[in-house]
């Protein structure tokens, strides 16, 4: 009897918003999600990887950005009035990591 195609085998690329995250973070900048998020699209577009409409590419980057400071390697200060941003010096061996 024959196996079927398909199984639990998943061919994924690299993660090219966690990427360009990491890339315009480890810049020594604080940032505010906005002005961020307008980077990373700007380089995503540049690489034509920006596909699936900009709102679901802004969920997608705000739900890895949050992954990024859970995992300790962006710091993010809050003030009264805004949220920033910065990436620590971990976040730049995953930039040279992938």
């Amino acid at each position: 009897m024959s196996k079927p195609f398909g199984g639990n085998f998943s061919r994924r690329g690299p993660d090219v918003v966690t990427e360009e995250l990491a890339a315009v973070l480890s810049a020594n900048m604080s940032f505010e999600f906005k002005p961020l998020f307008d980077a990373v699209h700007a380089n995503l577009r540049a690489r034509k990887s920006a596909g699936g409409g900009e709102e679901m590419l802004r969920l997608r980057a705000y739900e890895k950005l949050q992954n990024l400071v859970q995992r300790g390697m962006v710091k993010k200060t809050v003030t009264k009035t805004r949220k920033e941003y910065r990436g620590l010096a971990s976040l730049a061996t995953l930039a040279t990591a992938e």
